[in-house]
């Protein structure tokens, strides 16, 4: 694509000739267009390349602006149509900093062109083409709309999830003991039967109410659980 920019006049872009004919010319277009067309080809300068062959082709296929563009096209900046703002359809030109254009710039859109070699839509009126750009607008719309709702509705059964998550934290207490060692379980004791040690908060005397017989009957069943797990893996990795 930055070749295409480094040309020097309209002929390159198509890699055409000046002797070459007006077959010839579309042919090249239409190779060239199928490989840069949007829709294609999403590698950055692909755009600026569609437009600058629709342009080429729009000037070299057209008898008068070829003439004229071979006595004034490699000379000073010409504009055939006394500025370069408007042309005869009263469409406003692209901008384009290629040299080679020297005010040679199509009158319609990269896209008409394309539709004109490939799919005959270049003869439909200026109001049809904006009606179908509006169409294609407002069905894009509708789509991210569409889009947008279903994924809040997909999202929903998280955000239920994360709400009643949230929710039974505050309804579910600290663990009264624990297997190993913290900050906040830092009283060591043990189990009066198979003598495991466990942990305990500080107000562990004063908080707990229950029976400490059914606690500490509790902990020899987690320290058994968790044996049996450690020594499953272990087998599993061998």
């Amino acid at each position: 694509f930055l070749s295409i920019s480094r040309c020097k006049d309209y002929y390159e872009v198509l890699n055409v000739t000046k002797e070459s004919a007006d077959s010839e010319i579309k042919k090249a277009y239409k190779k060239q267009a199928l490989l840069l067309h949007p829709d294609k080809n999403k590698a950055p300068g692909a755009v600026e390349a569609f437009k600058a062959i629709g342009n080429a082709v729009a000037i070299l296929t057209d008898p008068e602006k070829r003439k004229a563009y071979d006595l004034h096209g490699s000379d000073e900046p010409f504009n055939p149509h006394g500025g370069g703002q408007q042309g005869g359809m009263g469409r406003r030109h692209y901008t384009n900093e290629y040299a080679y254009t020297r005010g040679f710039e199509s009158d319609v859109t990269a896209e008409e062109l394309f539709n004109m070699f490939f799919g005959g839509a270049f003869q439909q009126t200026n109001i049809y083409n904006r009606q179908r750009q509006f169409r294609q607008r407002e069905y894009h719309r509708e789509r991210e709309q569409q889009s947008y709702y279903s994924g809040l509705i997909n999202l929903l059964p998280i955000l239920l999830l994360v709400g009643l998550s949230m929710m039974s934290s505050f309804f579910i207490s600290d663990p009264i003991y624990s297997l190993q060692p913290s900050h906040k379980f830092s009283i060591q004791r043990r189990t009066n039967s198979l003598k495991i040690t466990y942990y305990v908060k500080d107000n562990f005397h004063t908080e707990y109410q229950g029976s400490v017989s059914r606690l500490e009957a509790s902990v020899e069943e987690d320290f058994l659980n968790h044996l049996r797990h450690s020594c499953s893996r272990e087998r599993n990795i061998e």
